[in-house]
């Protein structure tokens, strides 16, 4: 039985890609402390990403990026991003685990594999363990490159998320070329729902 493990990184973010994973891992060479990225320190996750890059039968990685996740909406393009990952596998799984209460259609190219959904499949499931880490630390890493080319957003510190300075930032530049269009407050200030750069009290 070969298992696959998919997990995203990157669903509320206002810049950049929504990015899946998706893991075979090897039962013969077992990878100790895995579980939900969000619960490892980023040195841990890398030091676990390189292990499982090492010992898994199978990683691959996808994204969909900003223009999609406005085209589609996140959950669509999340599903995208999952079905390309596990079609890049290498090995091909007999069953797929799914993190959280939605998968892909997959009956076209995977009808033969055993598909489920597990809520918080993250912290109970090692392989979906492993491809929330894999998500994870590749995500970040191509944000940080992306800070590199977009520099005053602040997006190799905090990933593009909404954070005060990144909002703080967003009103001072102007939106990059990766920043979701869809998502508020973005979406409210360019459709005039709201006067452009109009910010909570907490951020101002």
């Amino acid at each position: 039985m070969l298992v696959a493990g998919v997990d995203e990184a990157g669903r509320g973010p206002l810049a950049g890609p929504v990015v899946a994973a998706a893991v075979i891992l090897n039962p013969l060479r077992p990878i100790r402390g895995l579980r939900d990225s969000k619960q490892l320190t980023p040195m841990r996750r890398e030091v676990l990403a390189r292990r499982i890059h090492e010992r898994a039968l199978g990683v691959a990685v996808a994204e969909a990026d900003h223009d999609e996740v406005d085209l589609f909406n996140i959950l669509q393009a999340t599903l995208l991003a999952m079905k390309w990952a596990l079609l890049k596998l290498c090995v091909r799984p007999t069953d797929i685990i799914i993190d959280g209460n939605c998968s892909p259609q997959l009956h076209d190219c995977f009808g033969d594999c055993i598909v489920k959904t597990i809520v918080d499949g993250d912290e109970s499931e090692p392989c979906i363990s492993a491809a929330s880490i894999i998500a994870k630390t590749y995500r970040d890493a191509l944000m940080r490159r992306m800070d590199q080319r977009y520099p005053g957003y602040g997006l190799g510190t905090h990933f593009g998320y909404g954070t005060p300075e990144h909002l703080r930032a967003l009103v001072r530049l102007g939106p990059s070329p990766i920043h979701r269009r869809s998502f508020d407050p973005l979406r409210s200030w360019l459709s005039g729902a709201l006067p452009f750069g109009s910010l909570p009290e907490r951020v101002e």
